[in-house]
């Protein structure tokens, strides 16, 4: 990776959040970017048509940072202060849904929040003022579209849709909440989608996920979690940065068909 830092900040429209296990999606340069609520380090990625995409690891390089902590704020705001409006992001997920092994890869449609003690908004009154935000279509079709059709082309194969469960972390969920969840309607579980889904609209960015399931959850066919999730990350990584890539670099991205960028309802 070469770490130079750039002087002025580029303008990037597209972005790929990595997860557990992506830290990187090949040679980049950094740029730090600063907000309000602290400074983000941003690899830009330029791929063999000149296009920039700005890539953010979540959890930061070397995974030094758990769910509960992650500054959610700083990072989407660092993205949009780059000027992106598309965002494909990963999340290494567990699965309460038979259907979907471990191994398997899912593409978020909704989502479930059991996060306690996380900020979950830019509008908090005073300063920032009053906001609500649209959750009919938290991820976006336009995205999921573009990524369903590159699928085809990279040989990805998607499982199917999945309704997310995101809790606290950094501990895993007890079998008797995997009940609870599953009776609601949850196919995978995760630590780190909300709030970020939820900023991403407040921002007016389009926002897809796919999740890589790394294991069953809690109870789930007796399944015990004694293997590292992220050996699973690394058979899916290629294929799936492959067709994040196909899908920004492809037909040209529009917010004119999706409501992503008017979902804000300001007071």
């Amino acid at each position: 990776m070469n770490l130079r830092r750039r002087q002025e900040v580029v303008k990037v429209e597209k972005a790929i959040i990595g997860g557990t296990g992506v830290y990187e999606i090949g040679k980049s340069s950094q740029q730090k970017i600063k907000t309000e609520y602290g400074s983000v380090i941003v690899d830009i990625v330029k791929t063999s048509n000149g296009t920039e995409i700005a890539f953010l690891a979540r959890h930061g390089k070397g995974h030094s940072t758990p769910p509960h902590l992650i500054n959610y704020r700083a990072n989407m705001k660092a993205l949009k202060n780059l000027g992106v409006k598309y965002i494909y992001a990963t999340g290494a997920v567990g699965s309460c849904n038979e259907n979907f092994a471990p191994g398997d890869v899912v593409i978020l449609k909704d989502f479930m929040d059991f996060t306690k003690t996380r900020p979950l908004t830019f509008y908090e009154g005073s300063e920032t003022g009053v906001a609500h935000v649209a959750m009919d279509a938290p991820y976006c079709r336009n995205l999921r579209e573009k990524f369903l059709n590159s699928a085809q082309k990279t040989g990805l194969e998607i499982k199917g849709d999945a309704v997310y469960v995101c809790t606290e972390g950094p501990r895993f969920e007890t079998a008797s909440e995997i009940k609870m969840y599953k009776m609601l309607g949850a196919d995978v579980v995760g630590m780190t989608n909300v709030p970020e889904v939820v900023l991403a609209k407040e921002l007016g960015m389009c926002y897809q996920t796919l999740g890589i399931i790394t294991n069953w959850c809690t109870g789930i066919k007796g399944a015990v979690i004694d293997h590292d999730i992220t050996d699973i990350v690394e058979k899916n990584k290629q294929l799936i940065t492959e067709t994040f890539m196909l899908a920004l670099t492809g037909e040209e991205l529009s917010q004119d068909n999706c409501n992503c960028k008017v979902s804000l309802l300001k007071l």
